[in-house]
């Protein structure tokens, strides 16, 4: 590819060269929410993270199939093997089916990630849907002796997966041992288990779940873990390219589902490079929903959460998810939003630039001085003395992005060249420096990385409705000064657009054109 693409693979804890298993085909997979309750800002960063990596993939010529899952069954509270249902517990405490619960908080989930400019996953699979899926990967665990039935429930047998040389715990880089060191043997609900490590494949389901399927083993449900594993198989085949999520889904999460599929098929990891996002904290905290700290996203875009001043754009929100590099922590702040919404519309205003500088770039003028001066200096056009320079500037927006996706400096790099473009329109004679040709590079790279690629697009700064109040408002004033040629203007200019003016005893007032 014309960009060599590095990525940080947790998994090996080292950056390298981005190779497919199946080029040009990609496969990428993102944990998706539990779809219990409205997502927070934290819950977006890994959407708009992965969203952006797609996006670069595709743009370097990629064929890429995008999963994005949603949980809708089998996340028990506390992200343990024990508890209710966060669905089933929602559902019971409004008085509605689970699949409700489910339907509102997806629906919500994905009309926020659409604001929020990702563009739809390619496949976006349930865990409901996938039951059968999920009950074949525990039979053939089983088989392979890395699972047990004990009360109708069905567990990983972690010690007997460690025995075979597997290395649970080498994503997270945590040792077993350590790991059962600190282990309580006498949890309540764990006593079937045959190792405290042990993590539920399928549960028996009791009287508090409402959600439960018909098994080999017991009327009940699968385990949080198995979801990923079987419906990433499913899209994605028993490998594939490139696994992410959060950072707190490293483990047990993610541990569990390379081992599920190391049970399975070994010696497959599953995904060939494990990206993980790092958090979003509030006043240095980490934000979640049981610190209570969190801000949905609904709050960030309306503004009515008491940590934020005031309300913040998609838009924005995107630029400040973007501007730090996704493996760092980012702290969500009105001053850091408010650059953020400052930087953001620095690019935008850059983008209105472009075809202004592209005819300034070919006007008369302008060629007739590039024809001029490299002759006289024993140039051709096509060595403009600032084409090195401008090529450069537009070289240097890839740096970072091949860097792990490093969107942080990518940013800088767009600012650096859209300084070098706002240089040419405030003085356009120095066009003649450049050739035309590089001018067009450069204004065609820069709205493809900051629309295509970071997914930034313009927003409207008022709605149609705030302009016809305004207009209605210019409609009264030319009334009441006898500005009657403003007043027939106006007129027809809304009529054009299918307004009608209606001035009525209680005031102006309008309505919309029947003709």
């Amino acid at each position: 590819m014309q960009h060599p693409l590095s990525l940080y693979n947790t998994l090996t804890r080292r950056k390298a060269p981005f190779e497919p298993l199946h080029a040009p085909f990609v496969g990428v997979y993102l944990c998706g929410p539990t779809v219990y309750s409205e997502a927070h800002v934290g819950n977006a960063r890994g959407p708009v993270v992965f969203d952006v990596l797609t996006r670069y993939l595709r743009y370097l010529g990629y064929t890429v199939r995008y999963v994005r899952n949603i949980t809708d069954v089998g996340h028990l509270e506390g992200d343990a093997d024990e508890g209710e249902d966060k669905i089933s517990k929602r559902a019971k405490a409004q008085k509605l089916e689970p699949m409700q619960v489910a339907e509102q908080f997806a629906n919500l989930y994905q009309g926020h990630m659409e604001a929020l400019g990702c563009l739809p996953p390619d496949i976006t699979p349930r865990a409901s849907g996938h039951i059968i899926e999920q009950i074949e990967m525990i039979q053939q665990i089983i088989s392979n002796g890395f699972g047990y039935e004990a009360n109708g429930s069905v567990y990983f047998d972690v010690p007997a997966y460690n025995a075979a040389g597997r290395g649970y715990g080498k994503l997270s880089n945590r040792v077993v041992e350590e790991l059962l060191a600190g282990s309580r043997d006498n949890l309540a609900g764990q006593d079937e288990k045959r190792s405290p490590l042990d993590f539920a494949l399928w549960k028996k389901a009791d009287e508090r779940h409402l959600m439960r399927w018909n098994s080999p083993w017991s009327d009940g449900f699968p385990g949080w873990h198995l979801e990923c594993s079987a419906m990433s198989r499913k899209y994605l085949g028993a490998e594939f390219d490139i696994h992410g999520g959060g950072l707190d889904l490293m483990f047990p999460h993610h541990e569990c589902e390379i081992a599920q599929s190391q049970a399975c098929d070994h010696p497959t990891n599953e995904a060939q490079v494990w990206m993980h996002n790092n958090m979003i904290t509030v006043n240095g905290a980490k934000m979640s929903k049981s610190l209570g700290n969190f801000i949905t996203i609904s709050q960030l875009f309306d503004g009515t959460n008491t940590t934020l001043a005031q309300a913040y754009s998609p838009m924005t929100a995107r630029f400040f998810l973007l501007q730090a590099h996704y493996r760092s922590t980012v702290d969500i702040t009105d001053e850091g939003l408010q650059a953020a919404r400052k930087g953001y519309r620095k690019l935008m205003n850059g983008l209105r630039l472009l075809d202004k500088l592209r005819e300034a770039s070919l006007s008369s003028e302008v060629i007739k001085a590039r024809t001029v001066a490299p002759v006289a200096e024993g140039k051709t056009p096509d060595t403009m003395a600032g084409d090195d320079e401008l090529r450069k500037l537009v070289a240097d927006c890839f740096v970072g992005l091949n860097d792990d996706l490093n969107t942080a400096r990518a940013i800088a790099s767009l600012f650096n060249l859209l300084r070098k473009l706002n240089g040419f329109y405030a003085n356009p004679a120095t066009l003649a420096t450049v050739s035309a040709a590089a001018v067009q590079e450069a204004t065609e790279a820069y709205r493809a990385l900051v629309q295509d690629v970071l997914g930034l697009v313009d927003e409207p700064r008022a709605s149609a409705e705030d302009l016809l109040s305004l207009t209605l408002e210019f409609y009264q004033e030319a009334k009441a000064t006898k500005a009657y040629d403003k007043v027939d203007q106006i007129r027809a200019a809304l009529k054009a657009q299918g307004i009608v003016v209606k001035d009525t005893k209680a005031g102006i007032d309008w309505a919309y054109s029947e003709e």
